[in-house]
């Protein structure tokens, strides 16, 4: 009969290591590219309430059905999307405005920002569905001034009254220009968590990470007067991708 080399190489520690190394490799590294750190704790808790739900399905059938488990699994590959990350790079601009999220154009209008700043600004807003990645971009270079969580509603959030009452946070940035940017997450229908980054008193810049709105959502810009706009309702724009305006100084 054939007897195994002991001295195989498929026997070797070395190998071991080695094919051990390439799967965490495959398992962690290359998903961590594409997963938001945000969808990790959720993913989890979906797979494994699904994997309970199949197993109670075969064991009051008596047998493995295919139908749920084609069901749990486009629902999880669903949910997995949902949480997608794509690095990206955008150029930068003492007087540039970039697009805080993925979405499209809901309100370009002059309104009475009173909650916060306290004057008349322009206001641009992007609606995300839960088909757009949901990562909020940081729109501008400058330094935060202010932070805050307001609890509300859950109303649709490409209505107009959800940016005053819905559940909310507010990031002032100050400019390297000296203005005031305001940057609200506010959450939707669907969403229930809200993940702000940054902190008073931090630098920040184009091409960071603001935060996280999880299942549906919108972000609203208030900008000084003046301000150059360059999109229009309707538009479809990216996060860090898309330039939104141009501030007057």
């Amino acid at each position: 009969g054939y007897v195994l080399n002991q001295s195989s190489s498929c026997e070797s520690p070395r190998f071991s290591v080695l094919l051990h190394r390439i799967i965490r490799h495959l398992l962690t590294d290359k998903i961590e590219m594409l997963l938001h750190k945000e969808g990790k704790g959720p993913l989890c808790g979906f797979a494994l309430g699904l994997i309970g739900i199949n197993a109670f399905i075969a064991l009051y059938a008596g047998a493995f059905s295919i139908i749920p488990a084609v069901i749990s699994l486009a629902f999880f590959l669903g949910v997995l999307n949902f949480f997608r990350y794509e690095p990206r790079k955008h150029s930068t601009g003492d007087r540039e405005i970039v697009c805080p999220a993925d979405g499209r154009i809901v309100v370009i209008e002059e309104t009475d920002e009173t909650q916060i700043l306290g004057c008349r600004c322009l206001q641009v807003s992007v609606f995300m569905n839960v088909f757009d990645m949901h990562v909020n971009w940081v729109p501008c270079n400058g330094t935060i001034e202010h932070v805050s969580h307001t609890p509300g509603r859950f109303l649709s959030a490409h209505l107009p009254k959800s940016s005053t009452d819905n559940e909310r946070s507010a990031v002032v940035i100050r400019s390297e220009g000296g203005d005031p940017i305001l940057v609200r997450q506010v959450a939707g229908a669907i969403a229930r968590r809200i993940v702000t980054y940054p902190e008073v008193g931090q630098k920040v810049g184009i091409n960071e990470n603001l935060g996280f709105i999880k299942f549906g959502s919108r972000v609203d810009l208030y900008l000084p007067l003046g301000t150059e706009v360059h999109v229009k309702v309707g538009q479809r724009v990216k996060g860090n991708i898309t330039d939104i305006a141009t501030l007057p100084r």
